[in-house]
């Protein structure tokens, strides 16, 4: 039972820095640099992306054993396409300046390679219980990751907080780093504050390879097939390349 609960908070905290999404995995890029320039469109989208995650993973686990291999990934971006409809009406209906503010960006979540990868990489192999503990732990993960670097983007860039002046710090705003250039600036070091705290080993644990990647079953590079088809070509004895 000790061993049971222990994997389970593995899976819940893997998200939070063994495995963040933004800080290590580098997933997630376009809104971490979108949504950062202010702290509460920050918390909005994380938040979005971890009930979105929570759920998705949730449903694509209790139907994986229902949906054909070989559309799986039509199947994960409909499910996933119906939570974020949802997400995005309560939105507009009870935030509506935070849904203006957040664009077209609520609706890429769809999309948003985070997601995709943790139903191809887990919900879809994995038990209910599991798969919302994971949904859980890498929308945690997001949330904190882009939380933090709009802080010191707000704080620096536009002497506020949430949206709330700072007085001390008006006359000392520094514009920079609520520009592109000042978010892949804080993005970077944030980056390298989370390798240090791990040594490096964490990052070095992760194989840069298609394994993954929704689409690595149907991308060939070089005309050699990725692993993940390559390893299917071997259970299946096909000649798939």
């Amino acid at each position: 039972m000790s061993n049971k609960n222990s994997g389970s908070l593995s899976v819940l905290l893997n998200g939070i820095i063994k495995e963040n999404p933004v800080l290590v995995l580098i997933l997630g890029t376009c809104p971490t640099l979108a949504m950062t320039k202010n702290a509460s469109t920050a918390l909005g989208m994380g938040l979005s992306v971890l009930v979105v995650l929570l759920c998705s993973n949730v449903a694509i686990s209790l139907l994986r054993k229902l949906i054909p291999e070989t559309v799986r990934i039509p199947c994960y971006i409909v499910i996933i396409a119906g939570f974020v409809t949802i997400v995005e009406m309560i939105i507009h209906a009870f935030l509506p300046d935070l849904y203006s503010t957040m664009g077209v960006f609520l609706k890429l979540i769809t999309v948003n390679c985070i997601i995709l990868g943790r139903a191809e990489m887990f919900a879809s192999k994995s038990s209910v219980g599991r798969s919302a503990l994971d949904g859980i732990g890498m929308g945690a993960g997001f949330t904190l990751a882009i939380f933090s670097i709009s802080v010191v983007r707000e704080v620096l860039g536009a002497a506020s907080f949430m949206g709330n002046e700072i007085p001390f710090l008006s006359e000392y705003a520094i514009k920079f780093f609520v520009e592109a250039p000042g978010g892949m600036l804080v993005y970077g070091l944030a980056i390298a504050a989370i390798y240090k705290l791990t040594n490096g080993k964490f990052p070095k644990k992760k194989s840069f390879s298609c394994e993954g990647c929704p689409s690595a079953s149907l991308c060939h590079m070089g005309g050699e097939c990725c692993e993940s088809e390559a390893n299917a070509v071997k259970e299946e004895n096909t000649d798939a390349c």
